[in-house]
């Protein structure tokens, strides 16, 4: 029989953390763990960690209701992912636990990355700030040897971010250094098309949801006429039933999506998506949603599941180790990858 248990964490941001919706100077958790009776000794552990105003399943009691949840899971013995489909953070933290629990030393995919032998390629993020702040942070990334930063924009004065782009760019050609941008849907519709003309010289790779989601027709329309490829990232939130899913992908057709497992389904609700873009041309790639490194692992070693090792593309995980009470886990960012480190 499975006993489920729950602690609450709050973590604590090494620097604050901006985006356009805000600053995040704390984060809160819910870390589930697993036991087995017919598995003495052993321990899975995963993380439940809806992002404020942002997931589809944060509510205020959240805690009740992911206590009711590991009941029924105690109680069946098993996930129930179409009754876990509004709840994709809480999905998230039990399927990684039960993984961990039947894992070996709580590995959730036998892959090269979790042997210890290949690391995944990362972009180095650089968080909102102020131009000077951002620009040291730009600076940061590069002397670490990042080869692939992401910007995020649209908190600043546009012109400022412009130019500090324009900076990145002058220092190093396409052929260097990938620049990939996250707007947080910060952009209105009726200037969206103009600012992404005027980033466009500078060699962008993609920018993530430019405008705010819900407005399908808006960023169809975009997808089709953007001089940069964009991507689906909050667009995705909320969106469970897999025909809802082929529907919002047929109808604004973007050039990626960008999966973050606590808020798009789990890693189960993940795969889905990723397998149905696939099939329309689609590329994705997976990043992290400020968890501490227990959800981070999970999330790195689903990465180098699903599109193998190394993976084709830098992915996002690169938020992760942000906590000055972090969770220790076995791994760390080692130049521009992360690896894992199984005698850990």
């Amino acid at each position: 029989m499975l006993h489920f248990s729950i602690s609450e964490r709050l973590f604590h941001f090494k620097q604050p953390a901006g985006t356009s919706r805000g600053v995040y100077l704390t984060r809160r958790s819910w870390m589930v763990e697993v036991t087995d009776d017919d598995m003495p000794g052993a321990v899975g552990v995963g993380e439940c960690a809806p992002l404020p105003q942002l997931s589809c399943d944060d509510i205020p009691d959240y805690a009740e209701v992911l206590q009711g949840i590991c009941q029924q899971v105690q109680a069946s013995g098993r996930l129930d992912y179409e009754l876990l489909q509004p709840y994709p953070s809480m999905l998230f933290g039990l399927e990684t636990a039960l993984m961990t629990l039947r894992g070996r030393r709580g590995v959730i995919y036998d892959t090269p990355f979790t042997r210890g032998e290949i690391g995944i390629p990362l972009n180095g993020l650089v968080w909102m700030g102020t131009h000077e702040e951002m620009l040291a942070r730009m600076e940061e990334k590069i002397q670490q040897g990042f080869r692939c930063i992401k910007f995020k924009i649209g908190a600043i004065d546009f012109q400022k971010e412009l130019d500090l782009i324009c900076r990145a760019r002058e220092r190093f050609a396409q052929d260097k250094l990938e620049i990939r941008l996250d707007a947080n849907g910060a952009f209105a519709p009726d200037v969206a098309l103009s600012r992404l003309e005027m980033l466009a010289p500078y060699g962008i790779h993609s920018i993530e949801q430019p405008i705010r989601q819900h407005q399908w027709e808006a960023m169809a329309d975009l997808c089709q006429r953007s001089p940069i490829p964009i991507a689906l990232d909050e667009e995705l939130i909320g969106v469970n039933i897999p025909e809802e899913k082929m529907r919002l992908l047929d109808t604004i057709h973007p050039a990626y999506i960008i999966l973050k497992p606590s808020l798009h389904g789990g890693l189960h609700g993940a795969e889905e998506w990723i397998m149905m873009a696939r099939e329309r041309g689609i590329g994705s790639w997976v990043t992290s949603a400020l968890e501490s490194n227990v959800g981070l692992s999970a999330i790195a070693q689903f990465a180098a599941h699903v599109y193998g090792c190394p993976p084709a593309m830098p992915q996002g995980l690169g938020t992760g180790m942000l906590f000055t009470d972090n969770v220790e886990m076995p791994i760390g960012i080692e130049g521009e990858k992360m690896f894992y480190h199984p005698e850990d």
